[in-house]
């Protein structure tokens, strides 16, 4: 799953948005609110809070490698 902003764009592991534990855990961590749990307890990413990320890497810290990717569309699609 991908969801861009105008400045960042997160990228999540298709198995990684599908796990219920991790979703809760990164929808805890992130101080901005770009991760939500579903209904189904799967993860979501909120469009309009993307641009809101201050990368702090807590999410990245949280997740298992590679897992979660965040991209700086303002440096030629860097990753953090």
């Amino acid at each position: 799953m991908r969801a861009e902003g105008i400045f960042i764009a997160v990228e999540v592991e298709d198995g990684a948005a599908t796990d219920a534990a991790l979703a809760a855990k990164l929808t805890e961590v992130c101080p901005v609110d770009i991760f939500a749990v579903a209904s189904s307890g799967e993860l979501e990413l909120v469009d309009k809070n993307i641009d809101e990320c201050v990368l702090c890497r807590l999410c990245l810290d949280a997740a298992p490698e590679g897992a979660v990717t965040i991209i700086k569309r303002y440096d030629n699609d860097s990753q953090l």
